[in-house]
């Protein structure tokens, strides 16, 4: 083999590669402006809790805008904009629970005072999200995420305040999935460096927990 053919493998090996680590970012995501949410809908609070449950089957079915608005403003949207206020409770009102969402086309925040999402990158991390194959499956799953700087310090009080404040919003999803007849359920069995990694999060960003939201198989 020539030092020429040697060269030019290297070089169409090398556009290859490239090739195949830009279309991760390829497609550009723009946000995702958000509907209001639709405060008649849905089942009577008692109704709710009755149906209330964890399901780990899901299927591959997308979730309409409508949905993920509600989905989201339930969640820990506005809910009193004269302060601001969410529709979950945290401590000292630090809000200090990111939402982030991944689907398919790629990972987004969810910004709840403009009830937008955010784009972050063009990749699908489902695969991360947690060490069950449904978490791949599900349409959207939501990654909470607590960023200590808003609360002042890593510490033993933010720590719990924080897993608190996230156990908050996982209800709220429970609740508005029993209400609409999709499955969810709360994951704890992560890896959470790994995707902390892949998120590109700050050593004062930690994740808590992850929740997968889909229709039921």
């Amino acid at each position: 083999m020539t030092y020429l053919r040697i060269i030019l493998i290297l070089i169409f090996l090398s556009i290859v590669s490239w090739v195949g680590e830009s279309n991760v970012f390829a497609e550009k995501l723009k946000p995702i402006e958000l509907l209001k949410p639709q405060l008649e809908r849905g089942v009577l609070l008692m109704q709710a809790l009755k149906e209330r449950k964890s399901e780990r089957e899901f299927s591959t079915k997308e979730l309409s805008l409508e949905l993920i608005s509600n989905l989201l403003w339930a969640a820990s949207g506005v809910n009193r904009p004269d302060s601001g206020k969410l529709t979950s409770p945290t401590a000292k009102n630090w809000q200090e629970i990111e939402i982030y969402v991944a689907m398919e086309k790629g990972l987004y925040l969810y910004n709840a005072q403009k009830h937008t999402l955010e784009p972050i990158m063009a990749k699908d991390v489902r695969e991360f999200v947690g060490l069950q194959s449904f978490t791949q499956i599900a349409p959207l799953d939501l990654i909470y995420v607590a960023d200590f700087a808003k609360m002042g310090g890593h510490n033993e009080g933010t720590i719990f305040y924080s897993a608190t404040d996230t156990g908050f919003i996982s209800q709220n999803v429970y609740l508005f999935c029993a209400s609409e007849g999709l499955a969810t359920v709360v994951l704890g069995w992560v890896d959470k460096p790994a995707l902390s990694k892949i998120m590109n999060l700050r050593d004062d960003q930690s994740i808590i927990l992850t929740q997968p939201v889909g229709y039921p198989e």
